[in-house]
């Protein structure tokens, strides 16, 4: 068992695979904690992001069984960093197969943050009958607004202007008006350093304004190169094709109508500089019957105290149908 600031405890994974999605592609995934439980999947952020055990620490053992997996290009899937056959519908597809491989008849709970929100809710509006419950954070739908915000020279370049300088100036002054196509040119180079050296940058701006106060130890990702580079040219690529949608695609209303029967949680950090709350405020509007909570001393973060707590709390109590009173939006 577990209070709203302990994490849950799980045995070793009772199931380890590799599932080949495409001539080029293969999925890891791993399960946990009960296996005739209710059928969770974690969905990972990035793009490039990858899964990990501590993902599990959201999750009753005694209740859940707990599907993690690692997207295409990320984390131990294969091969790494590859941007071929690597689209938002490719990744709504393996979920899909995957669901199919592992004969799990629905998921109790999709369980998404940033990136890994925008799957979630693009996966349920393809899937709307394999999705029981949603828990969100970090709302991620990649308009132009967005991406704008987060990358762009107005947004969080005001809030952390000396990162955004240094992000700016690791590029040749030519380059500096076309920021985002010149640091994918550089990591796609066919130089291993160049695209290492690029994909450092762009990871450290992203850990640069990731959390409402700095966490240092976060910047020791930087000296992963797996990482780095699934991280940052698996963003870049998507990035750079607006997510491979159409400009608004998720919260179109004919979209939100899709899932509006589906029981959905908004967990949003008010000073998330990453994911600007406009987006959480939009998806919760489109979904009237969604639970929005605010965390207001958080950022983007899924560590920070106040979103852990409440993403523990409201994990913790999925799998109940009864439901206390709440109001539809309110902070924690």
């Amino acid at each position: 068992m577990a209070d709203p600031l302990t994490r849950y405890t799980h045995s070793a994974a009772f199931d380890i695979g590799k599932l080949p999605v495409s001539d080029i592609h293969t999925l890891h995934y791993e399960q946990y904690g009960r296996q005739d439980g209710k059928p969770v999947l974690y969905l990972h952020g990035g793009p490039g992001g990858h899964t990990s055990y501590s993902n599990t620490q959201y999750f009753n053992p005694a209740i859940y069984r707990v599907v993690l997996f690692d997207q295409r290009g990320a984390g131990k899937s294969t091969p790494a960093a590859e941007l071929r056959e690597n689209t938002s519908q490719h990744l709504v597809s393996d979920i899909e197969v995957l669901r199919k491989h592992l004969q799990i008849t629905k998921w109790h709970l999709v369980f998404g943050g940033s990136w890994g929100s925008t799957l979630s809710l693009l996966y349920a509006q393809a899937y709307p009958e394999m999705v029981g419950s949603l828990i969100l954070r970090g709302i991620f739908t990649v308009r132009k607004s967005e991406l704008e915000f987060s990358r762009g020279s107005i947004g969080a370049a005001n809030i952390f202007p000396e990162a955004y300088e240094a992000f700016v100036n690791y590029l040749p002054e030519k380059d500096r008006d076309r920021l985002n196509e010149a640091y994918y040119d550089l990591l796609v180079s066919e130089d291993y350093e160049t695209r290492v050296a690029a994909a450092r940058e762009w990871n450290r701006w992203d850990l640069s304004i990731g959390t409402l106060r700095p966490e240092p130890e976060a910047f020791a990702q930087l000296e992963d190169d797996a990482w780095v580079l699934a991280h940052a040219r698996l963003e870049a690529h998507y990035f750079m094709n607006g997510g491979f949608l159409e400009e608004d695609q998720i919260l179109k209303g004919e979209n939100l109508r899709r899932i509006s029967h589906i029981p959905t949680t908004i967990i949003q950090g008010r000073y998330d500089i990453v994911c600007p709350p406009q987006t959480a405020w939009d998806l919760h509007k489109g979904l009237p019957d969604s639970r929005l909570f605010w965390t207001p001393d958080a950022g983007h973060s899924p560590s920070e105290p106040g979103t852990r707590a409440k993403l523990f709390e409201k994990s913790k109590h999925s799998h109940s149908k009864s439901q206390k009173s709440y109001k539809k939006h309110e902070i924690l």
